[in-house]
């Protein structure tokens, strides 16, 4: 009686293992997204946004290697042509905590503009027309409506752990 307790037991144990290793990607995958927590909340919280987060690899010119991390895609709607909204959009970045990363080569032309907060970096994106085409620029457009007196207008902000600029 006392063997066939062991028996099911060491199956048992293995199953458990087993199941250990199969959520580990669930695991990373909330490792990466660990960095767009922040972004998320205040593109939702303070700007008024409907958000997706999901996780992603950035190809980081900065530092010249591939960087695990997030991105999050938010649609909003306002009253104002987008040059306007970019403009107070960003204010409202600055005016939450975030600052501009250090190195000045992240704001090509100021359409996206680099941020850090609590120890990652994000690439703030706006644009005016749905052009990425993928599921969660879908579900966010979905979700905020124009109407005549709105328009839509989007932010993907890539996310990954700050760090500084390769020599």
């Amino acid at each position: 009686m006392r063997q066939r307790h062991v028996l099911v037991t060491v199956p048992l144990f293995v199953t458990v293992l087993a199941g250990c290793g199969a959520s580990s990607p669930d695991r990373a995958e909330a490792q990466q997204e660990i960095h767009c927590r922040e972004a998320h909340s205040f593109l939702v919280e303070d700007v008024g946004m409907a958000a997706v987060t999901e996780p992603d690899v950035w190809d980081d010119w900065r530092t010249d290697q591939q960087v695990p991390g997030c991105r999050v895609t938010a649609a909003g709607l306002t009253p104002n042509t987008l040059p306007t909204e970019s403009g107070l959009f960003f204010e409202k970045v600055e005016a939450a905590g975030w600052t501009r990363t250090p190195d000045p080569q992240d704001a090509p032309n100021e359409s996206s503009l680099r941020y850090r907060k609590d120890g990652s970096d994000c690439l703030f994106n706006l644009y005016g027309l749905g052009m990425l085409g993928t599921e969660a620029e879908g579900i966010v457009s979905d979700a905020r409506v124009p109407t005549p007196e709105l328009d839509r207008y989007y932010v993907m902000a890539m996310c990954m752990p700050a760090m500084e600029s390769a020599p």
